[in-house]
């Protein structure tokens, strides 16, 4: 049966996507669903919660509120809570109740920018989606609203936004300074991370950026949109291993001087046969692939599980949204590379590498989390 999961987990919400896009930039999320499902997010789901202070909301509905419609009980709740706390932003992202009683949360985004004079908006969540098509949502609303549009690209410059930087797909391992540092060598400047380790200032600062580096594929979006705004070109990848690091950061060069899209990590040859198999979100995945040919010439197939599109995978990769069809794919004794949640579902003879994503496995393999920007790959 499609959509059903028998033995391994599955990834993190929608929902969970938003309040993590925007867990450092100042801002209030809430999340409308029932009392207690704030626990999901950050028990397992955000790694900062204990050393970060941010506002990430519950709104406690009800039974009675679901089955009649209550949204001015939401309405009141927040604008107490904003005119209280005063937040920069308002986020009011949806899960599944909100969506069968058919919420408008757009129109109670308005009620409650109205009543508080807070910018705020609702993104149309649902839970039935990934953290990635959350994290999109949420990244391309700060874009939209707060990217001040008086500003120009600054060709030359080497400022650089980072986009789709969150701890679902990098942890709290030291991924997101790394990236700094790494541009930093290479002759570039990090303008703005979206959303680890920068600030809500930054953001509105990134018409300046020469450039725009993609990490995730909940970064692409913004990209598109910040190209069409300030004619910021954009590279796809992450920084992995030092040769894959090397090569990036010439695209990034390429990028400024021709102003011209790409996707960094398409780089296996014509002709290869794979020899392994990574399981996971396809930037970081494929921005793998192409760092173990690099180091190893290991030849490695993408198989992504997630939302992305068929330009971030090479004609080899696959995407496979569901258990049944990932099991398939899995070869026997060839080597593996995944989070430890789908070794149940390889073959017994195959050569099993750990890949933990926080995004799969939430807490559970949290220290096992490695940090390979510009860095060997040990795996």
């Amino acid at each position: 049966m499609k959509q059903t999961a028998s033995i391994i987990s599955v990834y993190t919400a929608d929902v969970s996507g938003v309040a993590s896009s925007l867990f450092e930039l100042g801002g209030m999320t809430v999340m409308h669903d029932a009392s207690g499902c704030n626990s999901t997010y950050n028990t397992h789901d955000e790694p900062r919660w204990y050393d970060h202070d941010s506002l990430v909301f519950i709104s406690a509905l009800t039974e009675m509120d679901a089955i009649m419609g209550n949204d001015e009980k939401l309405i009141s709740d927040v604008t107490d809570a904003a005119l209280q706390l005063r937040p920069r932003f308002v986020a009011i992202a949806g899960t599944p109740i909100p969506m069968m009683t058919g919420t408008d949360f757009e129109a109670v985004a308005r009620r409650v920018e109205k009543n508080t004079g807070i910018p705020c908006f609702g993104l149309k969540t649902n839970s039935m989606h990934s953290y990635l098509s959350g994290a999109s949502m949420a990244f391309e609303a700060l874009a939209e609203r707060f990217c001040d549009k008086k500003l120009f690209r600054e060709k030359g410059s080497g400022l650089v936004n980072v986009l789709g930087m969150t701890p679902l797909d990098f942890s709290v391992n030291g991924s997101d300074a790394s990236i700094k540092s790494w541009l930093s060598g290479s002759g570039f400047e990090a303008n703005s991370v979206w959303a680890m380790g920068g600030t809500l200032d930054d953001i509105i600062g990134a018409g300046r950026a020469d450039v725009n580096l993609v990490v995730s594929y909940d970064g692409l979006a913004t990209a598109r949109y910040l190209r069409e705004t300030f004619g910021t070109p954009y590279v796809v990848g992450v920084p992995l291993g030092t040769d894959f690091s090397d090569a990036l950061s010439e695209e990034l060069g390429r990028a400024s001087d021709t102003g011209e899209d790409s996707v960094s990590y398409d780089i296996r040859p014509d002709g290869w046969k794979p020899e392994a198999v990574i399981i996971g979100e396809s930037v970081y995945s494929g921005s793998l692939a192409a760092a173990k040919w690099l180091q190893d010439e290991i030849a490695a197939r993408v198989i992504c599980p997630l939302e992305t599109e068929s330009g971030l995978l090479s004609p080899s990769d696959a995407m496979a949204m569901d258990e049944e069809d990932i099991v398939p794919l899995l070869p026997a004794g060839g080597i593996i590379i995944a989070d430890p949640m789908y070794k149940p579902v390889c073959p017994e003879d195959c050569d099993f590498r750990a890949l933990p994503s926080e995004a799969f496995s939430g807490r559970i393999y949290r220290k096992e989390i490695l940090n390979f920007i510009n860095s060997e790959i040990k795996i």
